[in-house]
C-alpha cells in the first residue's frame, strides 16, 4: 500500500459521517446477537446477505467469559466496518478497542470506546509506533485480547503472530481468524513457509522448526509463553478460528 493511497483513505474516515453506538439503545444479551445486530460475519447468521456466517460468536464466548466484566483492551487487526468492534465494545461493557485496518474508509461506526488507526500492517515501524501511541508508558503486556481478522495471507499471519503476540498481557488471548486459508485458496499462500496448522502444532508441541519468519529464539520465546492452543470449525468450510492463550 503507497503512502498516498492510505492518506486518502484516512482522509476519506475523517470527514465521513458515523454512526454513533453510544447513542444505541438496544437490548442485545449475547454476543451472537450483537454480531448479527451490527453485521458481523461473525455471527451465526451475516444480517446483510441473510446467509448463514462463519458461527465464531460461540468460541468466543467460551473463551472469553473470564474477561465479560473486566476492564480490558482489545486489539483487532482487520475491522472492516467496525461490525465486530461495536459488538465487543457492547458485550464486555468495561472494555476499549483499538482498530488497526489499512482502509479505514469503509468504517462506518464511532463510540468512545473505540479507537481506529488506518496502517498497513505491514509496516513494521508504523504499526510499532502506533503501540508505542496507544501505551506511550509501556507498549509491552498491554492488550487482553488480540484479534487478527486481517487480510489472510500467510505472510501476514506469520508476522503478526511473530511481532504482536508479545503487546499481550500474561494470560491473555490471541485470536486468528480464518487461519486456515492458506490451505484452501493458493492466492493465500504468498510465501514459501509452512502452514499456519502446521506452525501452531509445533509451537504447541514445542518443536523447533525450520522458518524465515520464526528464528530459533522466537520459537523459543513461543515454547516458554503459550499456555494452550485450541482450535475450532465454524460453520463454513472455510470457517477455522484459534485461540492461543499467553503463559
Amino acid at each position: 500500500m503507497n503512502f498516498f493511497s492510505l492518506f486518502k483513505r484516512n482522509i476519506l474516515y475523517k470527514i465521513k459521517r458515523k454512526i454513533n453506538i453510544d447513542l444505541d439503545n438496544i437490548n442485545r444479551d449475547t454476543l451472537d446477537e450483537l454480531f448479527h445486530y451490527y453485521g458481523s460475519d461473525k455471527a451465526n447468521i451475516f444480517k446483510i446477505t441473510q446467509d448463514q456466517g462463519h458461527g465464531f460468536s460461540a468460541f468466543y464466548t467460551q473463551n472469553l467469559k473470564h474477561l465479560k466484566d473486566r476492564e480490558i483492551k482489545i486489539l483487532e487487526i482487520g475491522s472492516y466496518s467496525g461490525a465486530s468492534a461495536c459488538a465487543f465494545v457492547k458485550y464486555f461493557p468495561n472494555s476499549k478497542v483499538y482498530c488497526f485496518d489499512i482502509n479505514i474508509s469503509k468504517f462506518i461506526y464511532c463510540s468512545k470506546n473505540i479507537h481506529v488507526f488506518g496502517l498497513d500492517i505491514k509496516d513494521n515501524k508504523t504499526v510499532e509506533k502506533t503501540l508505542n501511541k496507544i501505551s506511550p508508558e509501556s507498549s509491552s503486556d498491554f492488550f487482553d485480547l488480540i484479534i487478527d481478522d486481517g487480510s489472510h495471507y500467510l505472510s501476514d499471519i506469520l508476522n503478526c503472530l511473530k511481532n504482536i503476540f508479545r503487546y499481550l498481557k500474561k494470560e491473555g488471548i490471541y485470536v486468528i481468524e480464518d487461519f486456515n486459508h492458506p490451505n484452501y485458496y493458493k492466492y493465500n499462500r504468498n510465501i514459501d513457509h509452512i502452514l499456519v496448522d502446521k506452525t501452531l502444532q509445533n509451537l504447541k508441541e514445542k518443536k523447533l522448526f525450520n522458518s524465515n519468519i520464526f528464528k530459533k529464539d522466537d520459537q523459543i520465546y513461543f515454547h516458554k509463553n503459550i499456555d494452550k492452543i485450541q482450535t475450532y470449525k465454524g460453520n463454513l468450510p472455510d470457517s477455522d478460528i484459534c485461540f492461543i492463550k499467553k503463559r
